[in-house]
C-alpha cells in the first residue's frame, strides 16, 4: 500500500501532527505548521511555542524532543496531558512511535488513523466531528 505522506513536514518536534490541527485545516488562512516560521497565518501561541523555540531542541540530532537531554521536560508533559485529556492524542506516545518505527511509518499510521470512516476526509484533532461530512468521531477509536 502506498501513502501520500501528506503529513511530511508537518510533524512538530513535540510529536504533534500539525496536519491535524484546526489552524492548518481551516479554509481561510491555513497555518503551514510549526516549521513555517515566517507563516503569517500561524497563531501567536504557535509562534511563541516554548518547545519549538527550545535551545535544547537545537542540540538534538533528530530535531525531535525524544533526543533531548531533558526529555520529557515539564512543558512536553503538560502539553501531552492536555492533549490526552482534551483530544485523545499523546505527544509522548507519538514521539515513541517516531523513535521506534521511524517518521515515515508514523506518518503512514497517522493517515490511516485520522481518516473519516464515512467520507475519507482527514480529521481534525481539535474537533469531535469530521469537518467535511460532520460525522461524530470517537477519538478513542482513532
Amino acid at each position: 500500500m502506498t501513502t501520500s505522506l501528506k503529513y511530511l513536514g508537518l510533524i512538530a518536534p513535540c510529536g504533534m501532527n500539525c496536519g491535524l490541527c484546526i489552524g492548518h485545516l481551516r479554509e481561510k488562512g491555513p497555518c503551514g505548521g510549526c516549521f513555517k516560521i515566517d507563516d503569517e497565518n500561524k497563531p501567536n501561541v504557535c509562534r511563541s511555542c516554548k518547545i519549538v523555540n527550545c535551545s535544547f531542541l537545537a542540540e538534538t540530532e533528530s530535531g525531535f524532543c525524544y533526543d533531548c537531554k531533558k526529555y520529557p521536560c515539564t512543558r512536553l508533559k503538560n502539553l501531552d496531558k492536555r492533549y490526552r485529556t482534551n483530544y485523545g492524542m499523546s505527544m509522548i506516545k507519538n514521539l515513541a512511535n517516531i523513535k521506534i518505527n521511524g517518521l515515515y511509518s508514523f506518518i503512514k499510521n497517522e493517515e490511516k488513523k485520522w481518516k473519516c470512516k464515512v467520507c475519507g476526509s482527514g480529521l481534525c484533532v481539535h474537533r469531535d466531528f469530521c469537518l467535511k461530512c460532520k460525522t461524530k468521531i470517537n477519538k478513542n477509536a482513532c
